[in-house]
Order: structure tokens, then C-alpha cells, then sequence
């Protein structure tokens, strides 16, 4: 059995940064780009219903968090300034994140190189779409 994701001891945003900073009390740090967080969000808008990977994001490089709303002991939901704010970043979403980053955001631009697009304009491209989702037959 995995080990749950620690609980964070405070979130933190730097507005001009465009940086969450998410502590916990071993004194991790794990300082997430808005843009990242954006980008890789937990919604359905994003994530879809049994994709592989997420649905691509473009044009988000300058985008900001507006608000952090907590819900209930066990994740927050973040507005951001693009209007963007369903999908819950529970704490095993965040320390995944952070875990993963590096991964993530290096298959993100090379996803992004793949289909023409750009981080600074919100043109998705129709070979960025997911194909349709078939579930499995049983």
C-alpha cells in the first residue's frame, strides 16, 4: 500500500512570481509555476475521462492564481486569472506535482513542439485534441 501524501503546513502565493510555494514540516519546499499548475490541472477540462495525458494548454505562460479556496482538510481550489477554477488540487495532487515536475514539464514542451503550439497564444491545434475515448470492452 502507498503511503499517503504528507498534509501541507502552509501554501504560499507569490503573485508576481506567479509561484506557489506548498511547505511541509520535513521542510520540503515545492515551489509550482502557476502556468505549471494551470497546465496540469486536475479538472476533468484538462485531465478528461481516461486519457493517457492531459489535454494540451496553450497560452498560459503569464497566467496568475486570483485565489486559493480551501475545501474542507484534504485539498484547495485554485481561480485563476484566465477564469479557469474546477478541478481540486488535493494534497496527493500537489506532492505528485512537485514530485514529478521536472518529467512533466519537459513532456509538456515537447508535446507543445509536436503540434506547433505556443505557450504565449491560446491556439489549439486539432492534432492536439484527444482522440476519442473508447472505454474497455469486458
Amino acid at each position: 500500500m502507498a503511503t499517503p501524501a504528507p498534509t501541507p503546513t502552509g501554501i504560499k502565493l507569490l503573485s508576481e512570481a506567479r509561484l506557489l510555494e506548498v511547505r511541509y514540516a520535513d521542510g520540503t519546499l515545492l515551489s509550482l509555476p502557476c502556468e505549471y499548475l494551470r497546465v496540469f490541472s486536475p479538472s476533468a477540462e484538462v485531465r478528461g475521462h481516461g486519457l493517457e495525458e492531459p489535454v494540451l494548454v496553450p497560452g498560459k505562460q503569464q497566467v496568475g492564481i486570483r485565489e486559493i479556496k480551501p475545501v474542507g482538510r484534504y485539498a484547495v481550489r485554485l481561480v485563476f486569472d484566465d477564469g479557469h477554477d474546477t478541478g481540486l488540487y488535493s494534497w496527493e495532487v500537489f506532492w505528485t506535482l512537485g514530485r514529478e515536475q521536472e518529467k512533466n514539464w519537459a513532456r509538456y514542451l515537447a508535446r507543445m513542439a509536436e503540434h506547433g503550439m505556443s505557450r504565449e497564444r491560446d491556439l489549439v491545434k486539432l492534432s492536439a485534441l484527444p482522440k476519442k475515448y473508447t472505454p474497455p470492452t469486458q
